[in-house]
């Protein structure tokens, strides 16, 4: 009690305390205020201020009046400033020149501001006033001082609130000694714990049992009796006191009450009750004999066990339905677990009929219905086959069924006979009439709701066999579709998510391979059963005949995975557009994944890419070697002509995204007919398998005789596939093919410009013996140009010319300079400038590519 009263004490000192610190706050504030607008007013509608506003130098002039003015007003500063805000005065002359801090627009349109900003002082009070001259604002005052400046009456409440806490303090503590020692004589010398006890027992009598308490003493009189043994005996409310012989109780019971002899469940009749009586005798240690007695109505106890066994029953269904319901994000499947379950254990036939749109993903109308709309039975469970609908069937519910009453009003209905439906039996007599046959007595049709959206309707039968569905069973059927309804809806979304997020993907991934002369390739891509990735691949043509190959891996599943992996494709493709080698592709894509992450808006609006791994890998078909280059990524296979398997060791790169860290490219000779296999970690990688086993199982499945690469990813398939997928597996097979050397035109062109004419000379003859003399005049002028600004702007090294004659005629010219030209709009009046634009005209395409001594400078011609 003392330790309550102290703390009431403190509470209130500290309240005091509190508010007039609030309080003195809040003073300071207005005060602030007051002196902060008082002061800008002031200066505002100074006379010559704005005068001085126009002149030549207003910072000159007003800076002292300002200083002198904000000193002895007590501010913290007086700024002048213009209608741009640029301050002329200031208490920092570092500032004057520099952008005011605070609101000016309203200012500007002639009203005064004043707001709490935390300016150069924290806490600080600043007010705007505009100062006008002839209706016009052309200049502003503001004027701020720190609210903790101002002056308070706290210091002298303060030591008057201590003084009166100390004195309620001692009172307090003068009045629990004077009550602790009438409580001592009171209780006769019993300590906490006897008293605790003793009133630990009182309650557990009274509160803690539902029966009823009788407490006779030796007087055979009534001390004590609860709500319960006044309900059950009938007893006035002023029993206490009063004999047992004057309340008229049942002879019996009377009598039990003063023997104070002991009884146990002694069962007693009482009007219409049947009472279970205790009673055990008490002493009051002087000799005097009592009893307590508690009764117990025995008259309920068979419809409280029954009603105990019903509950317990529609626990054990509903803790089922938690487990055995939603195990999957199928929607078919989450019906189907509603029927097994309560067939059987609630009800005899249960069927489950949804909207179309929920078994394809999407969600049904929202709002109410006025009809039932078109629903597919889904599901069912019975010992036969339901005469109404069978599953698969589409069907819509006449009006006058309960199944569609429940759908349009959105609640459970419970017809107890179907014989006596007699408007179902109108609307639709012929299903009635079916159901009967077949036994059907009761029904309980429940709409499936979650969320406010109406997905279908579950029915629950029971035959005549079985005892009729009642009012009580409404509740459990309710929760069950409750339950059922919130797992459809989970399945639709994750279906409809899983949907957009593959339709997703796949745009993203190439629909089509692109054409090309230097490799057969086949891929697969599947993606995973329960997520989608950030798996991708990619076939991109280069100049010269050459083809890049990709195969990259984005952590993690989803929108953003998928997300992710276009970005990513996007840029390998822009990237591949520069021609540049595969290690300096993945060094800009790792920067490109570390800017992703480091975006503000990414750490705050989505989740950032947790890494990607990719290979990049271009194959020449002229000289039969393969760059590659791989950051973080599963080693690829060859397969060389013989069927012979083997992983060839290429440098380690660190996954994209980790930066700092460089990546290495290794060059691979693959003979002609050679297989490089790329795939990504799905392929081999399962909770069933470690890494090792499965290289061991695509060894395995890649030796052997000749196939096509068709073949290859069909059997590699077949081989590594798991049962349950749960990663998306990229696979991209390329069988080798080598350019003919007779397809191949090769000059190297000393550094003098005479060889030109002998460069176009021996590349018409090339032409003319591969039949292509429709680009003969176009080659000579794209050589012309190309060859002459290499000898001219390089670096004095021969030139080297070559020739493709692929599915497009390439010319080639290669020098020693790394100064790239670049397409240009020549004057009218300049001599040159003209060459690369009508090179870009007359063919399909130009670029440049570097290389470790030099570029070279290409074009493709068109000769279908």
């Amino acid at each position: 009690m003392f330790a309550l009263q102290v703390l009431i004490v403190v509470l209130l000192v500290v309240a005091a305390v509190t508010t007039l610190v609030l309080k003195a706050h809040n003073d300071r504030l207005q005060a602030a205020r007051a002196r902060s607008l008082a002061a800008a007013e002031a200066f505002a509608h100074a006379p010559g201020l704005p005068a001085a506003l126009h002149a030549p130098d207003p910072t000159t002039a007003l800076q002292p009046l300002t200083e002198d003015a904000r000193k002895t007003g007590g501010l913290d500063f007086i700024t002048v400033m213009n209608t741009d805000g640029i301050r002329y005065t200031s208490p920092r002359p570092e500032w004057i020149g520099q952008k005011f801090i605070g609101t000016i627009a309203p200012a500007l349109g002639g009203h005064t501001t004043i707001e709490t900003v935390n300016g150069p002082v924290t806490g600080e009070v600043q007010a705007v006033v505009p100062v006008t001259d002839g209706g016009s604002v052309v200049g502003l005052v503001a004027a701020g001082v720190q609210a903790s400046k101002v002056s308070s009456a706290i210091n002298r409440q303060l030591p008057v609130i201590l003084g009166a806490g100390a004195a309620a303090l001692v009172l307090a503590m003068a009045g629990t000694a004077l009550v602790s020692r009438r409580l001592l004589r009171q209780t006769r010398g019993l300590g906490p714990a006897e008293l605790a006890r003793m009133y630990e027992h009182h309650d557990a009598v009274l509160h803690a049992v539902r029966e009823g308490v009788v407490i006779v003493d030796a007087d055979d009189r009534i001390r004590l009796a609860n709500d319960e043994a006044r309900r059950l005996l009938d007893l006035p409310p002023t029993v206490e006191g009063r004999s047992v012989a004057d309340l008229g109780l049942d002879p019996r019971i009377a009598a039990l009450l003063v023997s104070h002899r002991p009884a146990t469940d002694e069962v007693i009749p009482v009007g219409e009750r049947l009472l279970a009586v205790n009673n055990r005798p008490t002493s009051d240690g002087t000799g005097a004999t009592g009893s307590v007695a508690t009764l117990r109505d025995s008259t309920e106890l068979p419809a409280l066990a029954g009603q105990a066994e019903a509950a317990q029953g529609r626990l054990r269904l509903l803790y089922r339905a938690s487990v055995a319901i939603g195990t999957t994000l199928d929607v078919t499947r989450t019906a189907e677990e509603l029927t097994e379950l309560a067939a059987g254990r609630f009800a005899d036939y249960v069927t489950v009929d949804l909207a179309e749109p929920v078994l394809r993903g999407d969600e049904p109308q929202p709002g109410g219905y006025t009809e039932a709309p078109e629903l597919c039975r889904v599901a069912y469970s019975g010992p036969y086959p339901n005469p109404l609908y069978q599953v698969g069937e589409v069907h819509r519910y006449l009006p006058a069924t309960p199944m569609a009453q429940g759908f349009v009003h959105g609640r459970p209905v419970l017809v107890p006979d179907l014989s006596a439906a007699t408007e179902w039996r109108a609307g639709d007599p012929d299903r009635v009439r079916a159901a009967l046959e077949h036994g059907l007595q009761s029904l309980i049709t429940v709409p499936l709701q979650a969320r406010g959206v109406l997905l279908g309707v579950v029915n629950f039968w029971r035959l005549h066999s079985s005892e009729p569905l009642r009012e009580e069973d409404l509740t459990p059927a309710e929760e069950l579709a409750a339950r059922a309804a919130v797992c459809i809806d989970n399945a639709r979304r994750f279906t409809r998510e899983h949907a957009v997020a593959v339709a997703l993907q796949r745009s993203l991934l190439p629909r089509d391979l692109p054409e090309q002369n230097a490799l057969d390739v086949a891929h697969r891509y599947l993606p995973a059963q329960t997520g989608v990735g950030g798996d991708w691949f990619d076939v991109i043509p280069l100049s010269g005949a050459r083809v890049a190959l990709v195969v990259g891996d984005v952590v993690g599943h989803g929108l953003h995975a998928a997300a992710t992996m276009g970005r990513l494709r996007t840029a390998v493709l822009n990237f591949a557009t520069l021609d540049l080698p595969p290690d300096e592709v993945l060094w800009h894509l790792d920067e490109l994944v570390t800017r992703i992450d480091r975006r503000p808006e990414a750490a705050e609006a989505e989740p950032t890419v947790a890494g990607a791994t990719c290979l990049y890998a271009v194959y020449d078909p002229t000289t039969g070697t393969c760059t590659i280059a791989r950051a973080g990524h599963p080693l690829p296979a060859v397969v060389q002509p013989d069927g012979t398997v083997t992983f060839p060791e290429l440098p380690a790169g660190p996954p994209l995204g980790v930066g700092g860290l460089p990546f290495e490219a290794a060059e691979l000779h693959l003979p002609e007919g050679s297989c490089l296999v790329l795939y990504t970690d799905g392929l081999i990688e399962d909770r069933e398998r470690d890494t090792a086993t499965g290289l061991s199982l695509l060894a395995t499945a890649l030796a052997g005789p000749s196939r096509t690469p068709e073949q290859i990813c069909g059997a590699v398939l077949e081989a590594l596939l798991p049962a349950h997928q749960r990663d998306d597996i990229a696979l991209l097979v390329a069988r080798t093919h080598l350019m003919a050397a007779d397809r191949i035109a090769a000059w190297e062109v000393p550094a003098d410009p005479s060889a030109v004419a002998r460069v176009r000379a021996e590349a018409s003859e090339q032409l003319t013996r591969w039949g292509l003399e429709e680009q003969v005049f176009t080659t000579e002028l794209v050589l012309s140009e190309l060859v002459t600004n290499a000898i001219r702007y390089g670096t004095g090294d021969p030139v080297q010319v070559r020739l493709l004659y692929d599915r497009s005629l390439i010319c080639e010219v290669s020098d020693g300079s790394s100064t790239s030209p670049h397409l240009r709009y020549a004057a009218d009046e300049d001599e040159g400038g003209r060459g690369l634009f009508l090179i870009a005209q007359l063919t399909e395409g130009w670029g440049t590519r570097y290389h470790a001594r030099g570029k070279t400078i290409w074009c493709e011609q068109s000769i279908s």
